[in-house]
């Protein structure tokens, strides 16, 4: 695809890119995100307090209902059209075998997904999720589907043992599309987004970030990935500790991505970046994802604000990760999926933190007593 002819092509038709800077540098001062709003905290709060429960039983579904109420900016926080976006591309890294899967796999995995037959899929049918997966650079093609949206910036990233996974202009370029994505989103109506991936090799970009940008030994931030036996896992470990050594003089978090990452996690940074902007809910999945918007979280304190992370991964580097930037996730299941399965699972969560909120008798409408002073 001709970097002046990106445009996103759905069942919608294309749509422009939004003004990003070509520039990796002048990211961090791209987007305007504000702070989660505090206007409405303690009418939320008083809400949250009157209704017929002790205070703080709901635990942490109260935290969640104020969250929702501050981003949303009222005491009466609705979800609409909450919708996942599957962001699927090919990592040059799988090469070196850093993977228990093949790389074909990925452009497999995505058939699947848009036959229906995935984790994703279910969870997503059994709670009401509208889902599109997104092609950020799958190897070889993809079929038109209405659940499909083409947006490949090139066949597969480069293997960064040996030069950075995306010149700064794919960077860029695939952090505007994830943008444009949740701008197309936001002028149809809807408010929650959750973020899911699928690309063999991405664990290993995953870990690389998260040790980079964090400073956490490698080791700490290994796991098994797919499914990797003990050689495997060493195997992986000499080689990403090679790659972290060889891009040793990299520092700018965006060059770190664009040396690390590969086209779906800088359009997972673009997504989340927009729709915090928007001021939409994100519902992140595990570690993948989390590690991807590493550069964003850094260079956008108040990004965090409209993040909800939907759990704790079993890769090792997801909880160092999360302890690291204050984060508390909402499931811990030993997942190690990914492809958004996590957020699927997190959303009902969601929806009653919502309804209590706006559902649950108060004690002065029940005539119930409160507790004694």
């Amino acid at each position: 695809m001709a970097k002046k002819d990106c445009l996103l092509s759905s069942k919608n038709g294309p749509h422009a890119l939004p003004e990003i800077p070509t520039d990796l540098h002048a990211l961090s001062t791209a987007f305007q995100i504000s702070p989660r709003f505090t206007e409405q905290q303690e009418a939320l709060q008083l809400k949250i307090d009157q209704k017929t429960k002790p205070l703080k039983a709901l635990g942490q579904l109260e935290i969640l209902a104020l969250q929702l109420g501050q981003i949303q900016q009222t005491p009466t926080p609705q979800i609409k059209n909450p919708t996942l976006f599957l962001f699927a591309a090919d990592h040059g890294i799988a090469e070196s075998g850093v993977s228990a899967y093949p790389q074909e796999v990925t452009r497999q995995m995505v058939l699947n997904f848009l036959a229906g037959g995935a984790a994703v899929n279910v969870f997503c049918r059994q709670n009401g999720w509208d889902w599109k997966i997104i092609d950020a650079g799958v190897c070889g093609e993809l079929p038109a589907d209405a659940n499909l949206i083409s947006a490949k910036i090139a066949q597969g990233t480069r293997n960064l043992l040996t030069e950075a996974a995306m010149t700064p202009n794919q960077c860029t370029q695939a952090i505007s599309v994830g943008a444009q994505l949740i701008r197309d989103y936001h002028a149809q109506g809807g408010n929650l987004i959750g973020l899911g991936e699928m690309g063999i090799g991405n664990t290993s970009s995953a870990s690389l970030l998260t040790s980079r940008l964090l400073n956490i030994p490698l080791k700490d931030c290994l796991g098994r990935g797919t499914g990797l036996d003990e050689s495997g896992l060493a195997h992986k470990q000499r080689l990403l500790q090679q790659g972290l050594e060889f891009h040793q003089d990299i520092q700018n978090l965006w060059e770190v991505l664009a040396t690390f990452g590969g086209f779906e996690l800088a359009m997972l940074c673009g997504a989340a970046l927009q729709a915090a902007e928007l001021q939409i809910t994100i519902l992140v999945d595990g570690f993948i994802v989390s590690a991807a918007l590493l550069p964003a979280l850094l260079s956008y304190p108040h990004l965090v604000d409209y993040c909800i992370f939907a759990h704790c991964s079993r890769e090792p580097g997801h909880r160092h990760l999360l302890d690291a930037i204050g984060a508390t996730p909402l499931l811990d299941l030993n997942l190690a999926l990914g492809e958004g399965s996590g957020a699927a699972l997190a959303l009902p969560l969601l929806e009653s933190a919502v309804r209590f909120l706006n559902e649950m008798a108060s004690f002065e409408s029940a005539g119930v007593s409160q507790a004694c002073p």
